[in-house]
């Protein structure tokens, strides 16, 4: 076999190029070993991605697990992250999220998803029986 698959040019990855404050920063998708950490950090803001976040909206709401995401994402130490203006951490979150979309609408929102899904009863269950006393029962409505 001498006719090689041409796929295997695209590996590695072509680094796409973002330039903020002066540094041009490197992106590329995420590695394996980098998933933990990620998964651990997506978790809570994961309901609210969409194909097209509002990064903004997201800072605001999620500002902690956004800030660690550019941090793992980006391969920088969270103090550099800190120091963004808003405007660079919003065009930073969006150059992440392009470079690794196929993993975040692939993987991260489907799996998050499909853990609320899981979840839905036991929550509805949790909610319902937290209003009534311990020993009473419902009222039907």
């Amino acid at each position: 076999m001498t006719h090689m698959s041409t796929d295997f040019q695209t590996f590695p990855p072509t680094p796409k190029i973002v330039t903020l404050s002066g540094t041009a920063l490197e992106l590329t998708p995420i590695r394996l070993g980098e998933l933990p950490r990620l998964l651990a950090v997506v978790r809570p803001l994961a309901a609210d991605l969409s194909a097209e976040p509002d990064w903004l909206d997201l800072l605001g709401r999620h500002g902690e697990a956004v800030l660690d995401l550019l941090a793992i994402t980006t391969r920088r130490e969270r103090a550099w992250i800190n120091d963004l203006s808003l405007e660079d951490a919003v065009q930073l979150a969006a150059a992440v999220f392009e470079v690794n979309a196929d993993f975040f609408v692939a993987h991260v929102v489907p799996a998050v998803q499909g853990a609320a899904q899981r979840l839905a009863p036991t929550l509805r269950s949790l909610t319902n029986s937290a209003g009534n006393p311990p020993g009473t029962v419902p009222s039907p409505a």
